[in-house]
């Protein structure tokens, strides 16, 4: 084993991170699904709403949603986002020597594949996944920007903060891999306006027009006929969210913000941790020939 272990130890470290992250699965799937379980039960059932995409979709299959499908819905887009990435890191690095400490690195990351498992069944993972898709499809074509208009559109209806945390991923991704390439002309640019302006315009009516438009009692009665077990009312407990406007999300988080910053030295230290990665992709940038590009 000591042999071993000195002659491949970015190896013995991916299974040493293929066993947390088995060992996160087994932990998250013991606990109650609070917050993932209920948004598959919202739909358009009462209009135009917030946060109800997934949960329109799962209805057009099944009109009683069972707890297990948290787990098995998640898992599965975890199971694709992890092999998309393998995909792509086999694609632009490769699984040679060199490169095995970078793929240790990044798919053991505590940011990366191992958040999305402790965080199973919430919807962040879908922007990953969006992501990742653009970065492996090809980018010449106004269709790549179309498509990626089409991909933030779906994220927001899904929840409306990805516009503060995969959005502007992809956009970053778009002006990289299109605009920097191909340039800027006239349809593009305008396809940029015109996207940005749907978007922000989508977020703006999801903010401000998209809260539940019954009392909370009949929707609360509504997501119990479409349980499994409507016995399990516990899961019910954060219907108020679709009824919060902009001001009561702003002050819960500034409400939350003391215990929150308890975690800002731990969130340092994992920084830190990462600084081989900044330290290689800092080198990538600056071996690119173009100024503009760097």
């Amino acid at each position: 084993m000591n042999l071993l272990t000195r002659q491949n130890p970015w190896r013995v470290m991916l299974a040493v991170n293929v066993a947390v992250i088995a060992g996160v699965c087994i932990h998250k799937i013991t606990l109650p699904p609070y917050v993932p379980y209920i948004h598959l039960l919202v739909d358009y059932h009462f209009g135009f709403v917030k946060r109800a995409l997934i949960g329109a979709i799962v209805s057009l299959f099944t009109q009683k949603v069972p707890v297990w499908l948290v787990f098995a819905l998640g898992g599965a887009v975890w199971l694709v986002t992890a092999l998309l990435f393998v995909k792509l890191f086999r694609r632009t690095f490769g699984f040679d020597d060199a490169h095995m400490p970078l793929f240790v690195f990044t798919s053991g990351s505590p940011f990366f594949l191992k958040n999305f498992m402790h965080t199973l069944g919430h919807f962040d993972i879908y922007g990953c996944l969006f992501a990742i898709i653009l970065l492996l499809l090809p980018a010449e074509s106004i269709g790549f920007v179309l498509l990626a208009a089409l991909f933030s559109i779906v994220l927001i209806l899904i929840h409306h903060i990805h516009l503060l945390m995969y959005v502007p991923t992809i956009a970053l991704i778009v002006l990289v891999r299109h605009y920097l390439t191909v340039g800027v002309g006239r349809l593009n640019f305008a396809v940029a306006v015109i996207s940005v302006l749907a978007l922000g315009v989508l977020f703006l009516a999801l903010q401000f027009w998209g809260t539940m438009p019954i009392p909370e009692a009949e929707f609360v009665a509504y997501l119990k006929t479409r349980m499994a077990d409507p016995a399990r009312t516990d899961l019910l407990g954060f219907s108020y969210i679709w009824y919060q406007p902009l001001a009561k999300e702003v002050s819960d988080t500034w409400a939350r913000l003391p215990s929150n910053i308890l975690g800002v030295p731990v969130f340092a230290l994992l920084i830190w941790l990462h600084s081989p990665l900044w330290r290689y992709f800092s080198n990538l940038i600056r071996s690119l020939a173009s100024d503009l590009h760097r």
